[in-house]
């Protein structure tokens, strides 16, 4: 305490006491101002996703109705079966259900946000919206509602707040937004204090339909069914075009613009550790599954994070969308007990557990109170031994596949990642593949079923648990649950073909209309987790691009050139694959420029390398990034899961930051002419115009 308060006065000591005191400028309470529009806002345009939104006025932060609106919007939204998921997503009249509940010091708003099908009547989502939140007016929700609110929430919140980072962040907002750094305490305390009675009174004299504004957004047509030859000709064909030069060379930039952040780091002390750090303990079940234990009595929580190796890239060719599908069934219901008691089981503790697919694996994230670790394995072990995957749960599933697809279609950003990864790998590479209306449409609960039963499998996972708990029992609890666990068919294999840069610069530029900035990703294939050159080339990415404001391509492209609001590189890097790749966002007229200028910077790095003082600022920004990210729960719990996906010994936790120390001037220059090919790059724009000029020489 001594320490930091010498270190705070050190600091921001120096800074002068104003001549005046600072005025704080009054601002009007939002009960006080806003005014009410008697009748839906409605927007029309091209679109893929229709919208009703709806919002109400809220109090102050500090008013004592705060801890009631947070109970009343988990009833309504928040649960597998609130009232709004039950009226709309279940009947099918919508797709995905958001809401909003900004709490600020003059008061705030609370907001419903619906998508639906752009053929759906929203009047009569509306309708239906308006119906479900009059009812916690009309009639008392039950004490067993309210409780199930307050624990998730109080669960929620210490959850949130299991690293020093956040419950700094959360001491900072108290006392900046409330007035009171106490604020949290003083919180949760009102929060338990929450009736019936409070939730019946509290719906009535703020979410009364009288007060409320409402918009709907109708699209006039559909993305998908447009038929604009710019889209059509750049987005399929794959042209191989000669990129012209960028005309002026880019200007020396001193090399006090790449390290001048450097100054403002924290010294990182190399020297070696005084004592042994704690790694986590290894077993195996006679089953395969493989289990690390990091026990913590600092917490009062625990954090569980597994990998299945049942991603994406298992998807048949005709069948994009499967494993994502399976993955998002599995809490739908098992041979014991349907989705709702699996969430209301859940919620009632204020425990999470969810899966999710990536191209390589599914991720399972989980967290509990200490108290309830029991309860969260018992749940893992039964949806990931014994789902049924209902008929109704996997309609609903599909539904909302299809909508985020519609959404993705007219997404600048993600439209350009798909054409970038196909780009890259080939037709009938299992990276190749992306869901569409076609092959979700054609996913049925019997390829769900053999799927689960091929992919998901006790050798194929690996669980890893943080937090407050005794090992043994940990380790007796997982036996018992995971022991008869047996995969029934051999283990599929896969085949990833070798996957070459191009011979030629490759440029492509799908067109979506009516956005205001162009998306452009600029990249190639790159090195495998297990490369011997990956912490040389996470150094070099640090220079090139591993941040905006004090890399290389920031402090060039963006802030000399002022071509880019935001430009960074990235090395994504796996057990069969890897990608670098620069991302940037531009004005439209402004994409071509920032693309030769980039690439030009690129062939500085390739045929000149870099200094050994930008190389000494970027280890010391990735170690420091390092060790702060292990004080995270989740950060840690992920690290020590993917070295052992990886195929690392546990020690990796800990000699990461001593690899990185140790990567040389030499290495990275070595890197950089190895891995940059500024010349055989893939160049994705995605924009709301062509920004390839006509008349280049194209080759096939």
């Amino acid at each position: 305490w001594k320490k930091t308060m010498e270190m705070v006065g050190k600091t921001f000591g120096k800074i002068p006491k104003p001549l005046q005191p600072i005025k704080r400028t009054r601002i009007a309470k939002t009960l006080d101002s806003y005014k009410i529009a008697s009748d839906p806002i409605v927007l029309k345009g091209p679109g893929n996703t229709a919208l009703v939104q709806a919002v109400y006025p809220i109090p102050d932060v500090n008013h004592e109705d705060i801890p009631v609106l947070d109970v009343i919007n988990y009833i309504l939204s928040m649960d597998k079966n609130s009232y709004l998921e039950r009226a709309l997503v279940k009947s099918g009249l919508a797709t995905e259900i958001k809401t909003y509940l900004p709490k600020l010091s003059a008061g705030g708003w609370y907001e419903i946000l619906v998508k639906a099908n752009p053929k759906q009547d929203l009047s009569k989502i509306d309708d239906a919206m308006k119906v479900e939140v009059a009812k916690l007016a009309q009639q008392p929700v039950t004490q067993q509602e309210v409780k199930r609110a307050q624990m998730k929430l109080t669960a929620s919140l210490i959850l949130d707040n299991r690293d020093i980072t956040n419950q700094g962040i959360q001491l900072g907002n108290d006392e900046t937004v409330t007035g009171d750094y106490r604020y949290t305490d003083k919180y949760l305390a009102a929060l338990n204090r929450v009736s019936v009675g409070d939730v019946q009174r509290v719906n009535r004299k703020y979410l009364n339909p009288e007060v409320r504004t409402v918009g709907f957004f109708q699209p006039t047509f559909n993305y998908k069914d447009s038929k604009s030859p710019s889209s059509v000709a750049n987005s399929s064909t794959g042209e191989i075009i000669d990129f012209p030069e960028h005309q002026s060379p880019i200007n020396e930039v001193e090399e006090k613009d790449f390290i001048q952040m450097s100054e403002y780091l924290p010294i990182v002390d190399f020297g070696p550790m005084v004592q042994e750090p704690t790694l986590p303990q290894q077993f195996s079940l006679d089953n395969g599954l493989k289990l690390l234990l990091l026990p913590d009595q600092n917490t009062p929580t625990v954090t569980l994070n597994g990998y299945v190796k049942a991603g994406q890239e298992f998807d048949p060719e005709n069948k994009g969308g499967l494993a994502a599908m399976v993955a998002a069934n599995l809490m739908s219901g098992t041979r014991e007990q349907d989705g709702i008691l699996i969430a209301n089981n859940l919620a009632s503790r204020g425990a999470g557990l969810e899966f999710e697919s990536y191209r390589e694996g599914v991720a399972i994230r989980g967290s509990s109170l200490s108290a309830d670790l029991p309860m969260l394995i018992r749940v893992l072990a039964d949806v990931i031994k014994n789902p049924i995957f209902p008929e109704k749960e996997l309609e609903i599933s599909r539904k909302k596949a299809l909508s985020k697809l519609a959404e993705n279609s007219e997404d600048p950003t993600e439209v350009a990642i798909k054409t970038f990864v196909q780009s890259v790998y080939p037709k009938h590479h299992p990276l190749h593949k992306f869901p569409s209306d076609n092959s979700l449409n054609s996913i049925n609960r019997e390829d769900l079923i053999s799927f689960n039963a091929k992919h998901y499998r006790p050798e194929s996972t690996t669980l890893v648990l943080t937090g407050n708990f005794e090992v043994q029992q940990v380790y007796s609890l997982i036996k018992e649950e995971f022991s008869d666990w047996k995969a029934k068919i051999p283990a599929p294999s896969l085949k990833y073909p070798n996957v070459d840069i191009p011979e030629n610069l490759v440029q492509l530029n799908p067109v979506v209309n009516d956005k205001a900035q162009a998306i452009t990703y600029i990249g190639h294939q790159g090195i495998k987790r297990q490369d011997s050159r990956y912490y040389a080339t996470l150094v070099l990415n640090q220079i090139l691009g591993g941040d905006t404001v004090s890399s290389r391509l920031g402090a060039e492209i963006r802030d000399r050139q002022g071509l880019t609001y935001g430009i960074y590189s990235s090395v994504n890097a796996g057990n069969n694959f890897g990608t670098f790749a620069i991302e940037m966002q531009t004005a439209p007229e402004d994409a071509r420029q920032a693309i030769a200028s980039t690439r030009k910077l690129m062939e500085d790095l390739h045929c000149q390398g870099v200094t050994a003082r930008e190389v000494e600022a970027a280890k010391r920004t990735l170690i420091s990034n390092y060790n702060v990210s292990l004080a995270q729960p989740e950060e840690l719990a992920n690290q020590i899961l993917m070295n052992e996906v990886y195929g690392f010994t546990p020690g990796e936790l800990h000699k990461f930051t001593a690899k990185i120390k140790d990567v040389s001037l030499k290495q990275v220059n070595k890197v950089a002419r190895e891995l940059l090919h500024p010349d055989k790059v893939i160049v994705v724009t995605t924009s709301p115009s062509i920004v390839i000029e006509k008349g280049y020489k194209q080759t096939k």
